[in-house]
């Protein structure tokens, strides 16, 4: 019952959803023809009985009333309502179709796990497979007009050979008024159970494995079973009904065209057909309409989900994957590229367009000029004075850096866990949103002088951790003395870190007219 138009609109063209407005069955007409007939006919009544019917008085007050009804009809927020509305039911119609319990996996695993060619193994896949058709039958003859019109009772479900007379029997006999699909489930898994203690299933992994499937096709019968049993609150469906009709029986009235003769704003030209009320019912109403058909997919509506189609397919599929195809594969020989590193199908001289190379990546596309992107050694020239040496040692790590007469020296004893303190080695004096280097030629002038000292108590070794620390440390110096006014820093571990920053920086005014700046450590908006 589904209409399907995807070949129809695989290639993108002039005029290609065109072609589908021409389309009867599922189409938007076959649903609203009759009420845009009903429509139609109540608003040619008024307008002959406005026009022929009444008098000169009836007339000034059948056009007050028209000209109200049209006012205050557009306060009716049916585009919202509808469209909050539609988009609810299509999501939930997605999700009841994402709930058909699909057997293909399930006939995998039993396939692959009960082995056996002898006629009890091949009985005991094709029953296992037959409870969990029949479990999904079940649940389609609760939600679904279609699959219980075709097995109306559980007798027919005998004849129809997806249960036997026993098995009707102790479903009968079940002491439960809830909806029984769960049965067949419990009869595999004791089935399940019996195979595994007769050996034909050869592990618990095994059994679990298929146990888990089962589960999921249950799961997937109960979201059916919920989605039929809740529905979108009725006071929804009632808001949004009432909104489209009531917004239409206004315009009946206030959609007429009234004499241009009084004058009235907006009624300059007398028409006798409403085209835009029309096209203004065909959207409303059929979005509406639209919403009516989603709600329930399980019907006979000619885009509803093909139950019966389901069931048919569900059982043969499954029945052929553990009974005809159980352990039957064809001979197996070498491939047509068998020494090929790189095998590359045919095309023919219809595809032969669509080959396309591999793809490698978007940058690697750019058209540069080799020079420009040359290595060169400028962007390291200012530093050819820095000599950079590093001593290294399991507890102490320290870094000197000279450049001309400025010397850095920072010991990081201990520190390496910690967040270090944020400080520019170089720095960049800031004007404005501008970062100016002060080694640049622009400053031949500026000396900077940056003595960082940094000393460190570590109080939470252990005196084992402090003799062996003492043992690999090299020849003690004499540390810096604190500066008055330096504050203490409390890091995590009970690291006491004591950090005094002394930063001396002379600037004279350049050539090119700029002036420098005071350096700070941390410029704000450098982080």
């Amino acid at each position: 019952m589904t209409v399907t138009y995807s070949r129809r609109v695989a290639d993108a063209g002039l005029g290609t959803f065109s072609h589908l407005l021409l389309r009867w069955k599922g189409s938007i007409y076959k649903l609203l023809w009759r009420e845009l007939i009903i429509f139609t006919t109540l608003y040619y009544s008024f307008s002959i009985i406005y026009r022929f019917v009444l008098n000169e008085g009836q007339k000034r007050l059948f056009e007050k009333l028209a000209i109200y009804c049209d006012r205050y009809a557009e306060l009716i927020p049916v585009s919202f309502v509808l469209g909050f509305y539609v988009t609810l039911v299509v999501s939930r119609w997605w999700g009841q179709f994402e709930s058909v319990p699909w057997p293909d996996r399930l006939g995998a695993l039993v396939g692959a796990h009960i082995r056996g060619t002898d006629e009890i193994a091949r009985l005991t896949r094709r029953t296992l497979m037959r409870y969990a058709n029949l479990s999904g039958v079940l649940i389609y003859r609760s939600v679904s007009t279609a699959v219980y019109k075709r097995f109306p009772t559980m007798k027919h479900l005998v004849q129809a050979g997806l249960m036997t007379a026993e098995e009707h029997r102790q479903l009968e006999e079940l002491p439960s008024p809830h909806n029984k699909f769960w049965v067949p489930c419990m009869w595999f898994v004791n089935l399940a159970l019996r195979a595994r203690t007769e050996g034909r299933i050869n592990n618990d992994v095994a059994l679990s494995a298929i146990l888990n499937e089962l589960n999921t096709l249950r799961t997937q019968c109960m979201k059916l079973y919920s989605y039929d049993w809740i529905s979108l609150p009725l006071v929804y469906t009632q808001v949004v009904t009432v909104a489209v009709y009531s917004f239409f029986l206004a315009c009946l009235i206030g959609r007429q065209f009234l004499d241009p003769a009084q004058g009235y704003a907006g009624h300059d030209i007398d028409f006798y057909l409403p085209v835009f009320t029309l096209l203004q019912f065909f959207f409303y109403v059929g979005w509406l309409k639209v919403a009516e058909q989603l709600i329930n997919p399980f019907g006979e509506d000619d885009d509803d989900f093909e139950t019966n189609y389901l069931v048919d397919r569900n059982l043969q599929v499954s029945l052929l994957s553990v009974d005809e195809m159980y352990d039957t594969i064809p001979l197996v020989e070498r491939d047509k590229y068998w020494n090929e590193s790189e095998p590359q199908p045919p095309y023919t001289a219809a595809s032969a367009e669509h080959r396309k190379p591999s793809f490698m990546g978007s940058a690697l596309d750019i058209r540069y000029l080799t020079h420009r992107y040359r290595h060169t050694d400028k962007d390291t020239h200012r530093y050819r004075h820095t000599q950079i040496q590093t001593h290294t040692d399991t507890d102490r790590h320290t870094h000197t850096h000279r450049y001309r007469h400025t010397q850095i020296q920072t010991d990081t004893h201990l520190l390496d866990p910690f967040p270090r303190p944020q400080l520019t080695l170089y720095g960049f004096l800031r004007k404005g949103d501008t970062f100016f280097d002060p080694f640049s030629p622009q400053f031949p002038s500026i000396h900077l002088l940056v003595i960082t000292i940094l000393s460190h108590r570590y109080n939470s070794r252990t005196a084992q951790e402090r003799r062996r620390s003492k043992a690999m440390r090299p020849p003690k110096h004499k540390p810096a003395r604190l500066q008055p006014g330096s504050q203490p820093h409390q890091c995590v571990g009970g690291n006491t870190v004591h950090l005094v920053t002394l930063v001396s920086v002379h600037c004279a005014r350049p050539a090119t007219g700029v002036t420098g700046y005071p350096y700070r450590p941390n410029p704000p908006g450098r982080r």
